[in-house]
């Protein structure tokens, strides 16, 4: 018989993943369910909330219900369980929140409509009057 003790080392948890890694699996993830008009902002100095915001549309409730389902999957494959996640239900709006990066996946009116993208992107147009190239 064997008398020796078998010491159990405690697991050390995993590191959670990167912005980079999260928005990796979020483009993997939207390109995967075919999600239209994908866009990326990176909101670092305009917001403390998140890093990146993606937002992509569906072609029905369905089809963003789905997209946002593969969201989440591939978060959780990369051990990131997502912050939280509404409006599954309606399926018109779904937000998947991962911390640094926070996913919109919307129906095309109803992206329109809230037009999240002009919202975040204020001031990160040229200023009329400015000159794209000043050497020109």
């Amino acid at each position: 018989m064997n008398n020796q003790a078998h010491v159990i080392k405690p697991r050390l948890p995993e590191p959670p993943p990167s912005p980079e890694q999260l928005l990796d699996a979020v483009r993997a993830a939207v390109e995967e369910i075919k999600a239209k008009d994908v866009v990326e902002i990176d909101v670092r100095g305009k917001t403390s909330v998140a890093d990146h915001l993606v937002i992509a549309s569906g072609t029905s409730t369905r089809h963003v219900k789905s997209i946002a389902d593969e969201v989440v999957r591939f978060a959780k494959g990369l051990g990131a369980q997502p912050l939280g996640v509404e409006g599954e239900r309606e399926a018109e709006w779904v937000l998947v929140d991962l911390g640094d990066v926070i996913v919109h996946v919307m129906l095309p009116r109803v992206r329109e409509f809230y037009a999240l993208e002009r919202l975040w992107t204020v001031g990160d147009q040229q200023r009329p009057g400015e000159d794209m190239d000043e050497a020109g």
